[in-house]
């Protein structure tokens, strides 16, 4: 992720300093994900019900309020409940979007997982992780590869990753 820093000295004992955060660049990760996530391209809501969800004890996620979607290949892991199913591995192709919203219920920030072991981005099981604000502007480069998800989505009880099902029995 490119970021710029703007130093300014205001007076010689103010100093001042803005940081912005770049727009995903054209044909990358991050805007391939970010368009994938404004799609919504078939999207089948975890339980089958597409209403906000309150922030889970366990989210490391700064916002009260998501909701979490998945394309087609995805959803062929969800159970007749709209659960992901026990001892699902998602295959190449899935996408699964958590849209977070802020208190007003306004969309903030979109967390994806995509599945595409052949993208440079992928981590070593094959997802390509996305932190990308709902204005476009990339909030974790997918080039992380993840580094700072991780450290929450491998806790016990994930599902390839998943914890929807921990948090929203």
């Amino acid at each position: 992720m490119a970021r710029y820093l703007l130093f300014l000295f205001v007076s010689s004992s103010i100093l001042l300093w803005v940081s912005c955060k770049k727009q995903a660049e054209p044909g990358s990760t991050d805007e391939m994900l970010y368009n994938m996530a404004i799609a919504r391209d078939n999207a089948t809501w975890y339980k089958f019900d597409e209403a906000f969800l309150n922030k889970s004890a366990g989210s490391g996620h700064n916002y009260p309020f998501l909701r979490t979607w998945y394309n087609p290949t995805a959803a062929q892991h969800l159970d007749t409940t709209g659960k992901v199913a026990a001892n699902a591995s998602f295959a190449d192709g899935a996408l699964i979007v958590k849209e977070l919203y802020s208190q007003a219920q306004e969309m903030e920030r979109f967390a994806i997982l995509y599945k595409d072991s052949d993208n440079a981005d992928a981590d070593d099981r094959g997802w390509v992780w996305g932190y990308v604000n709902g204005n476009g502007s990339v909030a974790t480069s997918a080039a992380d590869k993840g580094a700072i998800c991780t450290g929450c989505h491998l806790q016990a009880d994930n599902i390839d990753y998943m914890l929807m099902n921990k948090y929203f029995p």
